[in-house]
This record gives structure tokens, sequence and C-alpha cells, in this order.
């Protein structure tokens, strides 16, 4: 048994995610951490919502609310789409929790008394309309690096690169959109290249990165890395606990990351346990599993890293960073201004979410940008879940039925061909947990899909209806064997999309719970007799010009 701290991107509480911000992080996420489970590890899978973040504050000035209010009511929004997600965390807690607040301000008390922050004056744009200092996230403008207009102050979203917000062009105040000037303002900083040299040999031992990260994080540290600036002028954060440092919070993205080690710790507390947090970030053994977008990449290679080995206590360092490259909708970057896309809270209302979960995990972007259309949907819909996954089961329940009285109540002595399909069936499943292990899941979506396609083919070649009436032991091997397959389909369908999965074992009348299950109990025979029960179609075919009218009933009503 492994103990896997299993971890998303904590979204902002500016807004609800989009189909986008879930197949990067959050989905990707709850398909390893049930995974892990069934194998038996220890997990504890944690994330929460980011509320001190500068879209936060903007967000709130727009729709003139109080921005804890609009941090309150936005967190408890977002945490209960995730759970109509069925997105298993242990815990989805917020930056404004107590213990997270608590943890930040003591932790950066030790690397400050490390001797890893000082103090400067640097200088920091100002809005003379809004009469206000404006952090990096306040200000917009053109990438010095790469010419992209509208690039944030912290980091540009088209090439990824971390920004010092005084270098940008053209620069504007987020919130008037008025010209801004340059100030001197006095602030705390991290400092980074002291850590160097000990990040640089993290990224080269750890052979679990992904490529993308582990040659991205490179590329930034043999530029040098920079002192990264601690503080903002806004009193909406936590405040800074450096002597001197009266006014001023800690920088979001320096903080949001220490959620993930807070968020453990809390976890525990809420259990009673108050000190076993340790025996998960304190221990070398455990691992570590992040999932995000490409573009929070440094964040979590570099900064996240340097940030815990600055305090000198013996954090386990992240073993696994999965960052996936961008889900783009009809070509085009996710944009609810322009709306462009689909948002979580819509996408619920259009269809089941084991409709939308297979069809994200299916196309996951592991090696490059992915388009998701409605084609993509209606396809993955209608060819995959209905016709390949449902058509099986409904056939396997339905033969079963007819010509066993819906029973089961031995292995059959089984032919050369019957034990080559179910010794078949534990290849594939084994191929199908090696993918899980690499973190390659869209392609152990693909081979999940295989069971039932082999299934489907097995089912055409053999043809128990007919061989029923002259070869009933031919025909009872047939059924057995389809229904082998049909349970390692539940098992390995379950991280994926667990209520479908849940059906599948339920309908095969299975005793135990799924959710009880160990990964291997798809290469399992039944406990006999087998008794199949009640079942229905699993999934319903879809038409693109359908869910198309639907999504403009849902943003009509919303006006």
């Amino acid at each position: 048994m492994t103990k896997w701290i299993v971890t998303s991107a904590w979204p902002y509480s500016s807004d609800i995610p989009h189909l986008g911000n879930l197949i990067g992080s959050v989905l990707s996420a709850d398909v390893m951490a049930r995974y892990f489970r069934m194998k038996g590890h220890s997990v504890i899978f944690v994330s929460g919502s980011d509320e001190h973040g500068t879209p936060v504050e903007i967000e709130a000035i727009r729709h003139k609310v109080p921005v804890k209010e609009f941090a309150d009511a936005n967190h408890l929004r977002i945490n209960r789409l995730f759970e109509e997600w069925n997105i298993s965390y242990d815990n989805y807690t917020r930056t404004e929790s107590p213990v997270h607040v608590n943890f930040v301000i003591n932790h950066f008390k030790e690397i400050y008394e490390n001797g890893f922050i000082f103090e400067e004056e640097e200088p920091m744009h100002y809005c003379p309309k809004d009469d206000k200092i404006l952090p990096d996230r306040f200000v917009e403008g053109i990438c010095p690096n790469c010419g992209a207009t509208n690039a944030r102050g912290d980091q540009c979203d088209s090439c990824g690169k971390p920004l010092d917000a005084v270098k940008l062009i053209d620069a504007h105040c987020a919130i008037c959109n008025g010209p801004t000037e340059i100030r001197m303002t006095k602030q705390w900083y991290f400092d980074l290249p002291k850590l160097n040299k000990r990040v640089k040999q993290y990224i080269l031992n750890n052979k679990e990165l992904s490529e993308n990260a582990a040659s991205f994080s490179l590329s930034l540290i043999e530029e040098g890395l920079k002192p990264r600036s601690l503080t903002r002028d806004t009193q909406w954060g936590i405040p800074a606990p450096f002597p001197g440092a009266k006014g001023k919070t800690i920088y979001v993205w320096m903080e949001a990351v220490l959620g993930y080690v807070s968020a453990v710790i809390e976890y525990f507390e809420n259990k009673g346990e108050k000190d076993k947090w340790q025996e998960y970030w304190l221990d070398p053994a455990t691992k570590s599993s992040f999932f995000i977008g490409k573009d929070n990449i440094p964040f979590h290679t570099i900064i996240f890293p340097s940030l815990i080995l600055a305090s000198k206590k013996d954090y386990t360092l992240p073993t696994v960073v999965s960052a996936t490259e961008f889900l783009l909708f009809n070509g085009k970057k996710f944009s609810k201004s322009r709306r462009i896309g689909i948002w979580i809270d819509e996408a619920l209302e259009i269809l089941p979410v084991d409709y939308w979960r297979y069809s994200l995990l299916s196309i996951r972007p592991e090696s490059g940008d992915v388009n998701f259309t409605y084609e993509t949907l209606e396809e993955k819909v209608n060819s995959e879940l209905n016709d390949k996954i449902g058509n099986f089961v409904n056939r396997t329940l339905s033969a079963i039925k007819r010509f066993m009285g819906g029973k089961i109540t031995e292995r059959p002595k089984l032919s050369q061909q019957g034990e080559g399909m179910v010794q078949q069936i534990s290849v594939r499943h084994d191929k199908v947990g090696e993918l899980y292990e690499k973190f390659r899941i869209q392609r152990a979506v693909k081979l999940t899909l295989d069971q039932a396609e082999e299934g489907n083919a097995y089912l055409n070649a053999t043809e128990p209806w007919k061989t029923f009436k002259f070869d009933p032991e031919k025909a009872y091997e047939s059924l057995y064997v389809i229904a082998r397959i049909s349970k390692a389909l539940a098992v390995e369908l379950y991280p994926i999309i667990p209520s479908t999965a849940e059906k599948i074992w339920t309908f095969l009348g299975l005793n135990s719970k799924l959710e009880d299950a160990d990964w291997s109990e798809a290469k399992a025979d039944f406990d006999y007799p087998l008794k199949i029960g009640k079942f229905h179609p699993l999934f319903m075919k879809i038409k693109k010009k359908e869910i198309i009218k639907k999504l403009k009933e849902i943003r009509e009503k919303e006006g």
C-alpha cells in the first residue's frame, strides 16, 4: 500500500469552471483518486476554492457585492457543482479557511526566519482614477515576450511565461480600463535564486514528471530564476506576517499552492487526528500527484517545491505533475464574455453527468491541444457510450435473462476459445492499469472501450441465440464469458463514469458495493449463483441540434 496525496488545481471562485478547466485538473484527478483507492492505496484527494485572487476581487467590484460575500456564495456553488459531477474529494476547502490562513502565516514566518525573504522598493502600477496601487492581476497589457494582447500582470496565457507587470506594454487598469502610472512601493520578496540548484536537481531526478512539465520548467531554470514578489497592496487576502508589512497581503499564487498542505491538515483535524497529516506530507515514502493545465506548470514545479524546501522541513516534494494541454471549443479558447464554450453548470442542465465525463476523458489533451465540438460530443455519446458500451451490456443481460432465466449457477467447462477470451479480459485489464500507472488517462479510456468492443465481437461470433437450440453448453459458455466481460467493464468504468459503472454492477446482481471493490476484482470469477437484477438501457442517443438548442435556452433564461 502506498500513501497518495491526489490534488487538482484550485479554481478561482470568481466564476464557475468551464469544461476545459474541468478536464485539465478536477476530472483527471478524480479518475486517479478512484483508481488508486481501488488499488488499495491510502488516498487523500484535496483541492479548494482560490478566493484571494484578484479576479475574485474584480468580479465582486463589478457585481457591486462585498468581496467576502461574493467569495462565500461562489465557493458553495462550485462545491455543490463538483458534488454533482461526482468528484470524490476527501476535502474540498477554501483559501478563506482558518486552517489555511494560519498555516500560510506560520509557513511564511518560518521561511522569513530561515533567510529566504527580503524587502525592497519596487515599481508598481498605480491607477489615478481608482487611487489604488494595483496588484499584478489588476493590470493588463501586451506581453513583452510574445506580443499577445490582454496579458495579465502576473502571467501570459498565450506563451505561459510568468511576467513582471511593470514590463507590460500599453498597460491599463483591469477595473476601469484607464491608463496606469508607475510608482515605488515597498514589497517583500521570496529569494528564489537561493533554491535554484535544489529545484533543478529535483526536476532532473523526478522521472515521473510529465514531459511538458519537466522541459518547460528546466527552460525557465536555465534562464535563471528571479526573486518572486510575495506581497501586494490589497486588503483582500492573508495578512503578510513580516515586520513592517502592515497593510500588505500575501500574493495569491504564493499562498494558494500551500493549500495542498493545509487541505490535508484540515482533513485530519476534522477527523480529530490533528497530527496525522505529518504521516503524509512529512513522509518521504508518500507520493503526490498534481493535476493542472499547462499554464500552471511553473507554480507547481518551481514555486511550490521552493516554498516547502525553504521551510527546511522534510516535506515530500511533488511526485507527479500531470499537466494537460488546452481543450479548445470549436477551435477557440473558452471565453465567457464571448460565449465560447460550455460551463459545468450549463452542462448538467443539458445531459447526464456521465455523458460529459466520458466524452471529456476520452479526448483528454495529453500530447497536444484538443478541439471539443458538438460533433465530438455526439460521436462519443452515440457511437461509443450507447452503441458500444450500452449496447453490449444490454445484449448481455437480455441474453442471460432470455436463455438462462436470468441466472448463472456455476462456471462452465470452457473450450479453448472460451478460456482464451477469459484470459484476454485479464490481459486487457492489466494494460488498462498500466496506463493509469503512467497517468495516460485518455489511452486507458480507449482500452476500456475495447473491452466492450471485444465483447460485442465475441457475442456476434458465437451467436448464443442460435446455438442454444442445438448446443446449450456452448451457448452457456458464451453467456458466461460476456457476463465476465461486463463485470470487468464495470470495474474499469468506475473511475471514468462511476454512476454508470454502479448501474452495471447492480444489473449483474453482484452483492458487494462497487465502490468497495478491488481493482483486481475485474479478473475474478463470480460468487455463485449469479442472478441478474432488473435492468434498463444505460444511455440514450443525442442530437447536436438539440444540445445547441438547450444551451441557447439556458442562456436566454440567464439573460
